[in-house]
């Protein structure tokens, strides 16, 4: 069984940053008179390479072009840019054309190899190292070139792998996304892991304890231990080398204790290893989550539990989270990978901000969820008469909101209620295509409303007269939020201070 989903294998590596082809496009056409960007060290090669295919000497070379032996050198060795009259005296020396001098492929494998060191030396991050740089001279072997540029590549790999960009992170998402929805949000390795461990602590029905959640650590020979100095950037800590795990007992956290401490154990028990990529990542913390979740609601419990609903035409999230003693968004997530596997229903999920922007959401209905360049839902805003944005306004916070929406893919019937983090409001909802909506409680709902997004005039541009009143006579401010603009946390727990954790783990291993 593939213990790592749902990262899977890592994509294909793409080319390190900073390392083109030999060539720069941009530099392949020159006109008179124009700054036109060149590929220095690239071009001092292929100098290099014509001259000694010629049997010229640099005095040979600088005759033939009118310049001194020494300025060639610079123009050879990348560390000085030739004018537009020299590259066209030296194409001519060489007997090739402009184009050619400056967008050939590297010649052998050996100059290509050069390039590649010289570049990868070059650079800010090599520059911050404060290392000698390496002249990639003939007296090199080419098998020192090859392991040269290979530790470079991997240097630069490990960089960009753990400082994501957020497009590179909504990318990821996206591919996470897929691959949910591919399996209908059900991943049957990790709930036969869940089966095997409630096994171990005699788990029967109901919400599962805390008393046999401790039972299952001690099974997997943990022991566990409650500190007040627990690393900020952490919710909990698991020393492997001394089989213990702490957790905080602050009782003031938004997150379920029983949550945190399976989440723990469940990156143990999927074998989770450091993540290599920021899709892995993701991947090992959905599967983490999944796991938790497939404790918390066992499959076998919520599914009896599900279809005795289905045949009352009862169906509610809010039933499902106060049976197993869960919150309203875990229920929810659960019902998403129950739902199609043993109800049949295809169903979506959203977790969206009272702003109106979607933080999580996941859909295997058709639902044309808003979408970015990058086929990101994350970020996105969803349209303001959908289920998830109405519910905001409603009176009544204490029952589900319920509603039909008439969209360009149909018509759907949503739940949604309203909650409170440390990061404002959100609305979490549950939708299904109209025809599923007779299985859930709710379904005569008279609440109804029409979604033309993504059409500009549904609900994205202001209406005509509040256009007319106000346009050109308002400058506001956004509320942009930093990490907007960021790049993912650094380290192999994005987010995590490790030097913060292992201080902390040598102040209590000797307790």
């Amino acid at each position: 069984m593939a213990k790592n989903f749902p990262a899977g294998a890592a994509p294909a590596a793409e080319p390190p940053s900073g390392h083109r082809p030999w060539g720069a496009a941009e530099a392949a056409e020159l006109s008179a008179g124009e700054d036109t960007a060149v590929d220095l060290i690239s071009l001092g090669k292929q100098i290099r390479h014509l001259r000694k295919r010629r049997g010229m000497s640099l005095d040979d070379l600088g005759g033939a072009v009118g310049t001194a032996p020494s300025q060639l050198s610079l123009i050879e060795n990348g560390k000085r840019e030739p004018k537009l009259s020299m590259l066209r005296a030296l194409a001519r020396a060489l007997g090739v054309s402009s184009d050619e001098l400056l967008g050939a492929e590297p010649p052998n494998r050996r100059v290509a190899l050069e390039i590649e060191l010289e570049r990868s030396q070059r650079s800010e991050q090599y520059a911050a190292l404060g290392l000698p740089s390496i002249r990639p001279s003939s007296r090199i072997p080419t098998e020192v070139l090859e392991a040269l540029v290979g530790l470079h590549r991997e240097v630069d790999r490990q960089v960009n792998l753990h400082a994501a960009t957020p497009e590179e992170a909504r990318r990821a998402n996206t591919e996470l996304r897929r691959r949910m929805r591919e399996k209908d949000n059900y991943f049957a390795d990790i709930e036969a892991e869940a089966r095997a461990l409630l096994g171990h602590v005699g788990y029967a029905s109901g919400p599962l304890s805390q008393h046999q959640i401790s039972d299952l650590a001690a099974h997997l020979r943990f022991s566990l231990r409650h500190v007040d100095d627990l690393p900020h950037s952490t919710r909990s800590v698991t020393d492997l080398r001394n089989r213990r795990i702490y957790l905080t007992p602050n009782k003031d956290s938004s997150h379920d204790p029983r949550t945190v401490l399976l989440q723990a154990i469940a990156s143990h028990v999927l074998e989770h290893r450091v993540p290599q990529t920021y899709l892995e990542f993701l991947g090992q913390r959905v599967a983490t989550n999944y796991l938790a979740a497939a404790l918390l609601i066992p499959e076998q419990s919520a599914v009896r539990f599900l279809r005795e609903a289905m045949r009352e035409k009862e169906i509610a999230v809010e039933d499902l989270r106060d049976n197993f003693a869960v919150s309203y968004e875990a229920a929810a997530h659960r019902f998403t990978n129950l739902a199609t596997q043993h109800l049949g229903i295809r169903t979506h999920f959203q977790k969206v901000h009272k702003s109106g922007i979607v933080f999580k959401a996941y859909e295997n209905d058709d639902v044309a969820f808003p979408v970015d360049a990058t086929g990101a839902i994350e970020g996105q805003p969803v349209c303001r008469y959908w289920t998830s944005r109405q519910v905001f306004d409603v009176p009544d916070k204490f029952n589900a909101f319920n509603q039909y929406t008439d969209t360009a893919t149909g018509t759907y019937w949503c739940t949604a209620r309203t909650e409170r983090g440390p990061d404002g409001e959100f609305s979490l909802s549950i939708g299904v295509p109209y025809e599923s909506a007779r299985w859930f409680r709710g379904k005569e709902t008279t609440a109804r409303s029409v979604s033309r997004c993504p059409e500009p005039d549904c609900c994205r541009n202001p209406p005509r007269d509040l256009a007319e009143t106000w346009a050109g006579q308002v400058w506001p401010t956004a509320r942009a939020a930093s990490s907007q603009f960021a790049a993912m946390p650094l380290g192999s727990f994005p987010g995590v201070d490790e030097t913060e954790v292992y201080r902390f783990l040598e102040r209590h291993s000797d307790r």
